[in-house]
């Protein structure tokens, strides 16, 4: 079916240039006009979901094309689209950066491809004056469909704008549609995994309405609302997916070391049936009642290892539960916390749960970074050998013990290695795996946690 959805991509021409700050202050310009804003972010970043999710009061999305194929990623941004007046797709690094950063394939510029997004470039201008025409020039030139309909000078000053806004719009073929001046106050902070959690950010909500208001001031936001509006139908149509009902309660691991969540995953999940039933690792001392499978995504546990390993009840609770034989799948960080022995961002080690031999540690540089393919080399609750999903690391820490039961690829590229512990019971491992890449593997995790239920 053909859909009308208003949106706005805002891409940028690299990482840095202030993309998730500018999308959280146009999502609130939105929210205080009384729109019912809808809001994604291209690529598999957890964090920056979680600063739209605090401005809008509602789970912002991810798109991604390398997860998904073309008729999955509209469905998906559809489903959500239609719920909202107005959505707003934040991009992905550079605007044309795709696969190993050879490729325009999973980029911001393929996913408004896809679903037929209008771009806003922003462009970070200090340093620069005229440059700036050519580099906007650049972006428009480089592929004849760009799609980029408008551009904001991030980082301009005042008395400047008016003459830049008269050249690009002399000389190209976009609009201007304002400029942000340089605000100290109203940078996100940087860490180990990109940014902060927006629960770190002191008085975030307070700042973001404050630059809320500036944005009223010096970005046309009846512009940009007009561009969105005037965005291409979209073919939406559900993909095939497998005909499947369970009734199971899944216990999903959440709080500020366990933060790191798809929700599309999860909501997977629910549309087969399963009831989600969040706990703490940090705060609760024992499990919920009645689970028939555990899930633990992943987050910061470094950054709370000994609370974490202080709460021996916790650790106590779930160890009897896999060792019962329930149904688990672990991933990154919640792999870290089933190992024997967890480092903190000191490298000071402490005692974690301990059904996975090995221990977890501290390294200088992201390892194995990025997406990848999973193939499976024995059958696992995920299914049959050889099944296939697809996912990305990014981590900072390693393991003694990293498994073997999968074998991961690069996309495009002759890289490979092995990865993953596969039990009778659960999996666990580093990559953090998407399941609208292949549904039947959470078919498959479900019906394992049916059979839990019949014991």
């Amino acid at each position: 079916m053909m859909e009308n959805f208003p949106r706005i991509m805002l891409a940028a021409p690299a990482s840095g240039s202030g993309k998730t700050l500018i999308t959280c202050g146009i999502l609130q310009a939105l929210k205080n006009r009384g729109f019912k804003p809808a809001s994604f972010k291209c690529g598999p970043d957890y964090i920056d979901p979680m600063f739209h999710t605090k401005v809008l009061g509602i789970p912002s999305k991810n798109l991604d094309t390398f997860f998904t194929d073309e008729e999955t990623t509209a469905y998906l941004f559809g489903r959500e689209a239609e719920n909202a007046d107005f959505s707003v797709i934040e991009g992905v690094m550079g605007f044309y950066d795709g696969l190993a950063g050879t490729s325009l394939f999973a980029s911001a510029y393929d996913v408004a491809k896809t679903i037929k997004a209008p771009v806003v470039l922003i462009v970070d201008t200090k340093g620069m004056s005229l440059s700036v025409n050519a580099l906007i020039q650049g972006f428009l030139q480089y592929r004849p469909d760009s799609r980029i309909v408008g551009v904001i000078l991030n980082r301009m000053s005042a008395g400047l704008f008016p003459r830049m806004k008269e050249q690009i719009e002399s000389e190209l073929t976009v609009k201007v549609l304002g400029y942000v001046p340089v605000v100290p106050e109203g940078v996100l902070q940087s860490r180990h995994l990109g940014l902060v959690t927006p629960d770190e950010v002191e008085n975030l909500q307070e700042r973001i309405s404050d630059f809320a208001k500036l944005l009223e001031k010096t970005i046309d936001l009846d512009m940009l609302l007009e561009l969105g509006n005037h965005a291409e139908a979209l073919l939406v149509q559900e993909p095939a997916i497998p005909a499947f009902h369970t009734e199971v309660r899944i216990g999903v691991a959440k709080d500020e070391a366990f933060c790191f969540h798809y929700r599309d995953n999860l909501e997977l999940l629910q549309r087969f049936g399963a009831e989600i039933v969040y706990f703490s690792p940090l705060h609760d001392e024992t499990l919920p009642e009645n689970l028939d499978g555990l899930i633990f995504y992943g987050g910061y546990p470094e950054l709370y290892a000994e609370k974490l390993s202080d709460n021996l009840q916790m650790k106590g609770s779930i160890r009897q539960k896999i060792n019962q034989g329930i149904p688990y799948l672990a991933e990154c960080g919640g792999f870290m916390y089933l190992h024997e022995t967890m480092e903190d961002m000191k490298g000071d080690s402490y005692p974690m749960v301990g059904v996975v031999s090995g221990h977890a540690y501290k390294t200088s540089k992201l390892g194995r970074f990025g997406y990848l393919t999973l193939k499976s080399e024995k059958e696992t609750i995920f299914g049959e050998k050889g099944i296939e999903c697809r996912g990305h690391e990014f981590h900072y820490f390693d393991s003694t013990n990293n498994g073997s039961d999968f074998t991961a690829k690069k996309p495009l590229s002759n890289r490979s290695w092995q990865c993953i512990h596969a039990s009778d019971n659960g999996l666990a491992g580093f990559p953090h795996i998407y399941y609208y890449s292949n549904p039947m593997i959470a078919v498959n995790f479900l019906k394992a946690c049916e059979k839990q239920k019949g014991r």
